[in-house]
């Protein structure tokens, strides 16, 4: 049984914007029904083709999978389609208060259908989409990676650096690829340590002065990039709720919340972003 919050749960049992636009701007599809989610994504622009100004989606797959595709119509409504590409899957999970991870894949396929559909406007080549046994992301260049689904090491790298995955069986959870034969888990590693591994070694060290939009920015990239994966490997995860100054609010969520040791692992957090950010940092937790 899945831990789904109740954002998930309102948008999965009253999902907005189901169904078509039949004189869309952007149609993106993504995924089969072989492969058990497919979503189809339809956008309408405003008269000078600049903002969305309306988002609806046909989906086949599980609540998380229509929960997903029912957040990124309502995230996308009033942007630019720049504005709407700059939307991560990780802030789609946001939007809907956290995805078990095992679901995470779902926040992706969003992510992806919303590229295909902005590529197709702008006159990208992007080939059509079959529902039959073909990839899950057929639209994705590179090496075929996971024969089982379809994934490519391009797309592979692409989610690894954007979640900051650290394991195979993470990477399973977010794209899918490895949950079949897992015959591909292998290159999956290698793929994980070509990504991580030249990432870390970029030096990085606390900045002498930053301003405060500057520190609330480096926040939050540390607990994206150097928190929320440690907390993913044992079932937890945090919220950032609010920065005030060099005060730091967090919620745990999932296994971290209710969890006994959460003050250990709020200290945790308040040294890495001590030693990273800034050394007046003080992190408190609030309740979920």
């Amino acid at each position: 049984m899945w831990d789904y919050t109740p954002i998930v749960k309102d948008h999965f049992l009253n999902p907005r914007n189901v169904g078509d636009i039949p004189d869309a701007d952007a149609v993106g599809e993504v995924g089969s029904l072989a492969c058990g989610d497919a979503l189809k994504l339809y956008l309408k622009l405003d008269e000078n083709k600049e903002k969305i100004v309306d988002a609806k989606f046909q989906t086949f797959g599980c609540a998380s999978a229509i929960a997903s595709s029912s957040a990124l119509t309502e995230m996308v409504k009033g942007k630019t389609l720049d504005e709407a590409l700059a939307i991560s899957n990780q802030e789609i999970a946001d939007f809907l208060g956290g995805l078990p991870e095992e679901k995470m894949h779902c926040s992706v396929m969003g992510q992806e259908a919303l590229e295909a559909a902005v590529a197709k406007y702008r006159g990208h080549e992007v080939p059509a989409h079959s529902h039959d046994h073909g990839p899950a992301y057929p639209d994705q260049e590179g090496t075929i990676v996971c024969k089982c689904f379809g994934i490519t090491d391009i797309f592979l790298k692409k989610v690894i650096e954007t979640n900051h995955l650290t394991t195979a069986e993470q990477v399973t959870h977010f794209t899918k690829a490895g949950g079949g034969c897992g015959g591909c888990i292998p290159k999956i590693k290698e793929l994980i340590d070509e990504v991580i591994g030249t990432r870390a070694e970029e030096p990085r060290k606390r900045p002498e002065k930053l301003s405060n939009m500057k520190k609330m920015q480096l926040i939050q990239e540390v607990l994206e990039r150097d928190i929320r994966p440690l907390l993913w490997a044992d079932g937890g995860d945090l919220e950032l709720i609010d920065i005030d100054g060099s005060r730091v609010q967090v919620a745990f969520r999932k296994a971290c919340a209710g969890c006994a040791s959460s003050g250990n692992t709020a200290r945790m957090v308040e040294l890495k972003l001590r030693d990273l950010v800034a050394e007046d940092i003080v992190v408190e937790e609030v309740p979920a």
